[in-house]
C-alpha cells in the first residue's frame, strides 16, 4: 500500500519540479574593468534576474579560470575598461561571455539568457536615438569548445550504470543464500560475518572494474571524449564509488527477506533518485531547497562531479577532495551498516 499510495506522489514531485531544461538561479561571476554606470546598471539587471545569482566579483582575469575550477559558477561576464565611454563615443561595446560547456546545455542556455538581458538593455538605451548603440557580445566555451554532448553524457552513464549495476548484483548476494538455504552452511562455518559480507561483494569489484575500462575505451575511442586528467585518479575515484554502490547494495541484501524486494529497491528505489537528483539530465540549481537537500544523499551526484572535474576539466585532487571525503564516507557508513544488520541466526 505504501508503494501504491506513496510512489505517485514522489514521482509527480519530483518530476513536476525537476523534469525542466530551463536553468534558474544559475551562479555567475562578473569581472568589471570599467565600473561605470552602464556596467552597474547591467550587472543589477543580472542580478535580478530569476536565472542567474552573482556569486563573485572577481578583480582580474586570472581568477575567472579559477572560480570554474571551484565548480561554483556557470558563466562569466567581463566588461572592458570604458565600456560606458565606447558607447557614448563610438555607439558600440564590447562584452565577452565564458561559460562552463562541460555541460553544453547549460552553457548554451545561459548565454542565450545572458544575451537577451543585454540586448534588452541595448534596446532600452537606444530609444529615441538616431543612431542606435550595438552592445557585441563575445562567447567562450570552456571545456567543450565544439559544445558536444557526450562530454556530458559520458560521466553521467559511468554514475548512473556503476551505481545501478553493483548495488542490484550485491542486492540479491546475501538474501540469495537464505532462499536457497545454504546460509545455514555459511552461519556455522568459521568466517566471520565481516568476511562473508566483504566477500559477497569481490566479485562484483571486478566486473565493476571491467565496465570502466569498457566505458572508457568507448569514450575515448568512439566518442573522442579525451581524458584531460590523471587516468590514475580518475580510476582511483571510480573504484571508490564502486565500493560505495557495492556497500549499499550489500546493505540493502541484509536488510531484506527475498530477492523480489532486494531489486525492487535497487531498481525502482534507486534509478529515479539517481536519474533526477545527480544534475547528469536536469540542473540542481532548478529545484527547490528540500530537494536540492536531498539530491545530497545520492551518491551518483558527487560522483558524477568528480569524473566531470577529472575527465572533463583536468583537475586533480585538490579540487576534488571534498567529494571524495564525502564518497569515502558514504562507503564506510554503508559497510558499517551492511555488516551490524547481517544476522548471524536465521530465527
Amino acid at each position: 500500500m505504501f508503494i501504491l499510495l506513496g510512489m505517485p506522489v514522489v514521482q509527480i514531485v519530483i518530476f513536476g519540479f525537476a523534469l525542466t531544461n530551463e536553468v534558474k538561479n544559475a551562479n555567475i561571476a562578473v569581472l568589471d574593468y570599467s565600473k561605470d554606470a552602464a556596467t552597474t546598471s547591467l550587472i543589477s539587471e543580472f542580478n535580478a534576474s530569476r536565472y542567474f545569482d552573482v556569486e563573485k566579483n572577481l578583480v582580474n582575469y586570472g581568477q575567472v579560470g579559477k572560480e570554474f575550477k571551484k565548480g561554483k559558477i556557470k558563466l562569466a561576464i567581463i566588461f572592458p575598461p570604458n565600456f560606458n565611454e565606447d558607447l557614448q563615443h563610438f555607439n558600440k561595446a564590447q562584452v565577452q561571455l565564458i561559460a562552463d560547456a562541460s555541460d553544453p546545455n547549460v552553457a548554451n542556455t545561459l548565454t542565450g539568457y545572458a544575451s537577451a538581458i543585454i540586448i534588452d538593455y541595448q534596446n532600452r538605451i537606444t530609444s529615441n536615438r538616431k543612431l542606435p548603440y550595438t552592445i557585441n557580445t563575445e562567447m567562450r566555451m570552456l571545456y567543450n569548445p565544439q559544445l558536444k554532448g557526450a562530454f556530458n553524457f559520458v560521466p553521467g552513464v559511468m554514475a548512473m550504470v556503476l551505481l545501478l549495476v553493483c548495488t542490484m548484483m550485491t542486492a540479491i548476494t546475501i538474501v540469495k543464500e537464505k532462499e536457497m538455504g545454504t546460509m545455514e552452511i555459511i552461519l556455522v562455518s568459521p568466517m566471520r560475518p565481516q568476511i562473508v559480507v566483504i566477500a559477497k561483494a569481490v566479485p562484483y569489484l571486478l566486473l565493476s572494474v571491467i565496465n570502466i575500462i569498457s566505458i572508457l575505451l568507448l569514450s575515448v575511442y568512439a566518442l573522442e571524449v579525451p581524458i584531460n586528467g590523471s587516468i590514475f585518479l580518475l580510476f582511483f575515484e571510480s573504484i571508490l564509488f564502486i565500493l560505495v554502490s557495492l556497500s549499499l547494495g550489500l546493505l540493502i541484501s541484509a536488510g531484506v527477506a527475498s530477492q523480489q524486494t532486494a531489486m525492487f529497491i535497487s531498481l525502482v528505489a534507486l534509478f529515479l533518485p539517481t536519474l533526477m537528483l545527480s544534475g547528469f539530465m536536469f540542473p540542481i540549481e532548478n529545484m527547490p531547497l528540500p530537494l536540492r537537500t536531498m539530491s545530497n544523499i545520492v551518491p551518483a551526484k558527487w560522483y558524477y562531479s568528480i569524473v566531470k572535474s577529472v575527465m572533463i576539466k583536468g583537475l586533480g585532487i585538490k579540487d576534488i577532495w571534498k567529494e571524495t571525503l564525502i564518497l569515502f564516507g558514504m562507503m564506510i557508513f554503508f559497510l558499517t551498516m551492511a555488516i551490524k544488520k547481517f544476522k548471524i541466526r536465521l530465527a
